[in-house]
């Protein structure tokens, strides 16, 4: 357990990172630099060296290493982001930006998404600093910039020119992972991530005759678009199941005494009730238009239309992604990624999956742990570049009514202060034992 000075600072360094302003509208519209300046001093507090690296002026990245007690072992990367995703202040109850503590929870963008993670790996280095702890195997330490865009000035640059820094890693932590899930009867689940979609964002090209739009035109831009799109938005995806989705459901069913039929997931799904939403989103491909841009004059018909598609795909699902897209599209439609990650897996049944299922039940014991797959991607994707197999397990204990999932991107983003207590303790203990 975390000592009492690593309990108060998890709640003041999840303010102060609050309050510092990393909103990252893409485009490069970020600058996380006055963050990690903060990460980095407490570090240095903490007797580590850490490492501010840039590839654009102003998206700064941290990195730095605890040596661990095994010279032999393999290193464990433990990894947080920045930035956070655009917040209107005129939506919230509090500042999104103010970190205000307020009855007992930490107001602002970034509580969940990721901040809060960040301050506990902070405090338990700083911690571990003052009780001269060391790890069995390496620690290494990454606090990146622009994960809720590209990663291209984040995860990405420190995979593709700084290797190094990350020599000997073979597994790492970061995000979405070990949250109290309450399944609306009495029962808490803790899912840890052990997988992610692949991210495919997609932009659609239809070009056609322009004209005057008072004409017949059966070559319009933006009919061939709209069709192609509203094929690709009824599109009904396939089943497909991964090892870790498999594991997900089989062990949910052996929670609720229930047969793991494989054969009708829709149907297991529902007999699982709330406790399904952990994995619907990930038995299958998905492809969501969001965004559509065409013509500039109301009695102009463009000769081109252009639309966006947030794809995402399973583990060993791309080439399947891949050809549905060109049926979808048909022939009056190109598309292209916009953006591409890979899809990811790690075993339910490694050493490391195992210490932080006892980590969570330590602190936890009347909940069950289960892994899950992520719907979404984090810089783990990045990170495999590397060999690096990537977890989700950023642990909070949270209040039934409170809606974890709902707070990534949304309003009134908060975490109780409890919930941080929670998180410091499960993971000093994970760190300590890994």
């Amino acid at each position: 357990m975390a000592d009492g000075q690593a309990r108060d600072e998890v709640v003041r360094f999840t303010s102060d990172l609050i309050r510092i302003d990393t909103t990252n509208r893409g485009g490069g519209d970020c600058r996380e630099r006055p963050a990690a300046e903060y990460a980095a001093q407490q570090l240095a507090g903490a007797g580590l060296e850490p490492t501010l690296l840039e590839r654009t002026p102003g998206r700064t990245n941290v990195v730095a290493r605890i040596e661990g007690t095994d010279p032999s072992a393999d290193a464990l990367l433990v990894h947080g982001h920045l930035d956070v995703v655009p917040a209107e202040a005129s939506d919230w109850s509090v500042h999104p930006f103010s970190g205000e503590v307020r009855d007992g929870v930490v107001w602002g963008r970034g509580a969940v998404d990721m901040k809060n993670m960040d301050a506990m790996i902070l405090a338990v280095a700083r911690s571990w600093a003052r009780e001269g702890v060391r790890p069995r195997r390496d620690l290494v330490i990454a606090f990146t910039a622009d994960e809720e865009a590209s990663a291209e000035d984040g995860s990405g640059f420190l995979a593709d020119r700084h290797p190094h820094l990350f020599e000997g890693c073979t597994e790492g932590i970061s995000e979405s992972g070990a949250f109290t899930f309450h399944d609306g009867a009495g029962r808490e689940i803790y899912p840890i991530a052990a997988g992610e979609r692949g991210t495919g964002w997609l932009k659609l090209t239809a070009r056609g005759r322009a004209g005057h739009g008072s004409k017949v035109n059966r070559e319009n831009a933006v009919t061939r678009l709209a069709a192609a799109i509203a094929r690709i938005g009824e599109h009904e995806w396939p089943l497909r199941l991964t090892p870790t989705v498999t594991a997900a459901l089989t062990e949910l069913a052996a929670l609720y005494g229930i047969e793991a039929t494989l054969d009708e997931v829709d149907a297991l799904l529902e007999k699982l009730g709330p406790a399904g939403k952990l994995v619907e989103a990930t038995v299958r491909n998905s492809a969501n238009p969001t965004m559509l841009d065409a013509g500039y004059k109301i009695n102009v018909i463009p000769g081109e239309a252009v639309a966006y598609v947030d794809g995402r795909y399973l583990a060993g699902c791309e080439d399947e992604f891949r050809a549905t897209l060109d049926a979808l599209t048909g022939p009056d439609v190109s598309w292209e990624f916009a953006h591409r990650e890979v899809a990811l897996q790690a075993p339910v049944d490694s050493p490391t999956f195992a210490k932080m299922r006892t980590a969570v039940q330590e602190f936890a014991p009347e909940g069950a742990v289960v892994p899950y797959c992520m719907s979404g991607g984090t810089d783990a994707k990045q990170f495999s570049r590397l060999g690096i197999t990537g977890y989700g397990f950023a642990p909070l204990k949270l209040p039934e009514g409170l809606d974890y999932q709902a707070l990534f991107h949304g309003v009134d983003e908060r975490v109780p202060v409890e919930a941080l207590h929670f998180g410091v303790d499960v993971l000093d203990r994970f760190l300590r034992t890994a």
